[in-house]
């Protein structure tokens, strides 16, 4: 099942390294979106608008399918 707004989400290691995303940026990940919970506030397309965790951190575009929903 896809991904939507409002679901919680954690981003998935393989499909975002060597990313088109990743090449446009830096590619050194910060953990805590591989391993926090992350809620998806917006969507536009393909890309989702998500917010990891409870301290400040800014929120990240990712494509649908490089994000898993956390059990």
């Amino acid at each position: 099942m896809p991904v939507q707004k409002g679901d919680f989400v954690r981003a998935i290691r393989a499909k975002l390294e060597g990313s088109l995303e990743a090449a446009a940026s830096d590619r050194r990940f910060p953990p805590y979106i591989f391993e926090t919970k992350g809620e998806i506030l917006d969507a536009k397309g393909d890309y989702m608008l998500v917010q990891f965790g409870h301290v400040p951190t800014p929120n990240m575009w990712l494509r649908a399918d490089q994000l898993e929903k956390f059990e």
